[in-house]
């Protein structure tokens, strides 16, 4: 149950996290996370030099409902404007709208930009350009590509370009048609004079110099026309507009962003103006139907005068009446108001029949005349005609913004229809209405001219011509006060929307780049990227990296530690007895003397030490050849048997051959004194694997090996076993048996983490015994190896190197090594 455990906890403590060694790590890689700071600071100052400047200016409109100056309540012709509701949102859409960025857009002519080369692009320079073009808007302009403009002197200028293609694209201002043309491929030259027509394939109109602005021999500048579609719709989803303060919505804020402030100003107050113009003529539609159908009525009233005094004038000439009793011409007198009465009826049941009958065939209901234009004032039908004149207009305005079939068109043609079925039945009622007053009217002018029956003919006669002509001439000048009074109303007519703060420059209105806020990103993303690099890195790192890691994964202690050094060979301990390497090996043997002390039963018989790692390329060979070299140096008696019947190693560097050894013993070839090979070192003597064999594992387990264990004990003070490595071949465990002593070697930045699991797992069942590490490639960081680590290899490794070169030798580096030394440290 306690092995279990302590399973259980190794391999909670291999899963989680090391948020201390990953910190560590970052600390040790500073130098990389300050560049990577200081490389992404340098782009944001980039991005912001090379950015333009963006601007935000606005202005304010007021939506009120202004009733005309000269519209009181003894105004015969009246007009319903309505009210505030429901405006401010056809003004908010109509703004919006394609249709009426189109007419901002074309009077200000914003599909050509004038441009100057700057710094990083060319400039936008609108009206500071020295010169003015005039397009011909009946022409091509070349689309999307800068057309030079190079002034000679204050009068001349040459246009010039070079085409990448042989064919561009161009535009027609004036009915916006698009085509492709043939241009030259080659740089294209030539001059003109100020006011002078340019006639090119890609370019027409004219460039005036501006009187007040000097011209600079040789400058520059360019002309850039865009397509017309492109420049609406950029406008159209760039102007801004919201409702300002507790106003019902009666006030709209325009705002619009850019990066030439004069454009911007000029495209809102543009806007503003438009509007109102709009607004007014839509306003001003009701009374212009009007005026039109009081100008018609107006000129047949004036045939019919014109008629009635030739007739006139024609009878008195043949007749020589020229006037009658004062009687008789009382009498003709109310027969002429009865009559002017009854003209007046007539005109207006006119008026309703041909309103009932443009309501039953028509759709478009904006055409509608005033009814007060022939005097009805019925206030139902005067209220159930504006209101449809309205609803129509209404219809008219969202055909802009939203598709047919919509529920909003739905909406308002059931309404329009309520409102048509309302009135064609008040206009039922008012006919019968006006019919019985014709009726009453018929009756009084036939008793009236029962009375004048008895008069002469020629009288009679010229009582009706009389008649006739007064009630011309009298419908004459109603019609042309009407229409006066209507003209005058019209006139004074002002528009619900009124500028109340028109768009202007007055300094300040930057809101991009925001540089600070782009530094700040930059500062962020240059310490976090590196960061979350280091973090990746670090997760996916399944090697080990110092002596911490190893007492975090293990509870396995560590023997000693082997410092980095590279030589030709591996007799380091021997050829280099005073290098750190060197006393790190006296270090591992003076530890070992203490568990071999309390390990060994027998005081007689050799120590037996076994030398394995995970996979090969650990230092195990390395460690092997040094260990036995400073026991030798010691004066113990020290074989090292050579047990990797795989890879075998050890003996290039004692230059001695492979051709006899263990394997050669073990097969019964050869003998143990002929395979044993003494050294240049003293007390050291080597036996070499021999021939690779076809069966090393079976070669390993046979009793000659334990013979031949038994008979290095009696001779020798202690064995060093090199073998093969324990994460590849169970070979090593077959040896076990054979050593007092176990070193597993881990070459740092090398061994896998997940191989001290496999030692863990193998120590807790017995398989290994007396295991300690020793970590190889070992090199001294204050922030990345700490605890039991740290004092080994301060105390052992380095510990003398560190006061200086007095026991210890130091080789002279190349200037290379240096070099590649720091970057290593980087």
């Amino acid at each position: 149950m306690k092995d279990y455990d302590d399973l259980e906890d190794q391999d909670s403590q291999s899963i989680s996290f090391d948020f201390r060694g990953y910190l560590f790590k970052v600390l040790n890689l500073w130098k990389f996370v300050l560049i990577c700071i200081g490389v992404a600071m340098l782009i944001a100052y980039f991005i912001n030099v090379r950015k333009q400047n963006v601007y935000r200016l606005d202005s304010l409109i007021s939506i009120e409902n202004d009733q005309n100056p000269f519209f009181t309540a003894n105004t015969s012709i009246s007009f319903n404007w309505g009210g505030t509701s429901g405006k401010v949102g056809k003004v908010m859409t109509a703004i919006k709208t394609r249709t009426h960025n189109e007419i901002v857009v074309d009077s200000l002519q914003y599909y050509m930009d004038y441009l100057e080369e700057g710094k990083y692009r060319k400039i936008d320079i609108y009206k500071s350009a020295p010169f003015e073009f005039i397009i011909d808007k009946s022409k091509a302009q070349v689309l999307n590509y800068p057309v030079g403009i190079r002034f000679l002197n204050a009068s001349e200028f040459e246009v010039f370009t070079a085409f990448e293609g042989k064919s561009v694209s161009t535009q027609t201002y004036g009915d916006k048609s698009k085509s492709t043309i043939e241009v030259p491929t080659d740089v294209f030259t030539k001059k003109f004079k100020s006011g002078e027509a340019i006639a090119l394939p890609f370019l027409n109109g004219q460039i005036i110099v501006k009187p007040e602005r000097s011209i600079t021999p040789g400058a520059e500048y360019f002309l850039r026309f865009s397509n017309f579609d492109g420049v609406v719709n950029s406008y159209k989803s760039s102007v801004m507009i919201t409702p300002v303060g507790t106003s019902a919505g009666s006030i709209l804020n325009l705002q619009l962003d850019g990066h030439n402030k004069a454009k911007i100003v000029d495209y809102l107050n543009a806007t503003s103006e438009i509007l109102s113009k709009t607004e007014l003529k839509r306003k001003n539609l009701y009374a212009t139907n009007t005026i039109k159908f009081i100008d018609s009525s107006l000129a047949a009233v004036n045939v019919n005068l014109e008629d009635f005094t030739d007739e006139m004038n024609t009878f008195r000439r043949d007749n020589k009446v020229f006037d009658v009793s004062s009687e008789i011409s009382q009498i003709s007198e109310e027969l002429r108001q009865f009559e002017l009465e009854k003209q007046n009826e007539d005109s207006k049941l006119d008026y309703l029949n041909n309103l009932e009958v443009y309501l039953n065939t028509k759709t478009d209901y904006t055409n509608i005349a005033a009814p007060t234009s022939v005097g009805i004032e019925e206030g139902n039908v005067l209220g159930g005609v504006s209101k449809i004149v309205a609803l129509a207009a209404e219809r008219q305005n969202l055909e802009y913004t939203t598709k047919e079939g919509s529920g909003l068109f739905k909406e308002l043609d059931r309404r329009i229809d309520s409102e048509k079925n309302v009135l064609l039945e008040t206009i039922d009622a008012t006919k019968e209405t006006i019919g019985v007053r014709i009726r009453t009217l018929n009756s009084n002018i036939a008793s009236l001219e029962s009375k004048l029956s008895g008069l002469p003919e020629d009288e009679q006669q010229f009582l009706r011509i009389q008649r006739k002509l007064d009630l011309s001439q009298e419908a004459y000048d109603i019609y042309l006060a009407k229409r006066s009074e209507a003209a005058i109303v019209k006139a004074a007519n002002i528009s619900d929307i009124t500028v109340i703060d028109e768009a202007k420059d007055i300094g300040g209105g930057l809101i991009g780049p925001n540089k600070t806020l782009n530094y700040m990103m930059g500062l962020m993303l240059g310490f976090f990227l590196p960061m979350l690099l280091i973090f990746i890195v670090y997760l996916l790192d399944s090697t080990i990296h110092g002596s911490d890691e190893i007492a975090r994964l293990s509870k396995i202690p560590i023997l000693g530690l082997v410092g980095k050094y590279r030589y030709k060979n591996n007799l380091v301990a021997f050829e280099k007895p005073k290098s750190a390497v060197a006393e790190s090996f006296r270090a591992i043997r003076s530890s070992l003397q203490f568990i071999f002390k309390n390990k060994k039963t027998d005081s007689s018989s050799a120590d037996t030490l076994m030398i394995t790692s995970s996979v090969s390329g650990e230092g195990k060979t390395f460690t092997s050849i040094n260990i036995a070299t400073v026991y030798a140096l010691s004066g113990k008696k020290t074989i090292l048997l050579g047990l990797d019947l795989r890879k075998p190693k050890i003996f290039d560097d004692f230059n001695i051959t492979n051709d006899k050894g263990v394997v050669n013993y073990l097969i019964g070839d050869d003998s143990f004194d002929s395979i044993v090979t003494h050294t240049h070192i003293e007390n050291l003597d080597v036996i070499p694997s021999g021939p690779v064999p076809p069966n090393p594992s079976e070669l390993l387990m046979s009793d000659k090996l334990k013979k031949l264990i038994g008979e290095l004990k009696k001779t020798y003070d202690i064995i060093i076993l090199d073998t093969p490595p324990l994460g590849l071949v169970t070979d090593a465990l077959e040896l076990t048996q054979y050593a007092d002593a176990t070193i597993f070697m881990v070459r740092l930045d090398y061994t896998k983490k997940g191989m001290l699991q496999l030692v863990n797992a193998k120590h807790r069942t017995g398989e290994l015994k007396n295991v300690n590490y020793v970590l190889n490639f070992y090199r001294h960081k204050n922030n990345s190896n700490y605890g039991y680590g740290y004092g080994y290899g301060y105390g052992y490794g380095y510990g003398y190197g560190v006061y200086g070169n007095t026991y210890h030798e130091k080789d002279n580096q190349s200037i290379f090594k240096k070099i590649k030394g720091f970057l290593r440290r980087i």
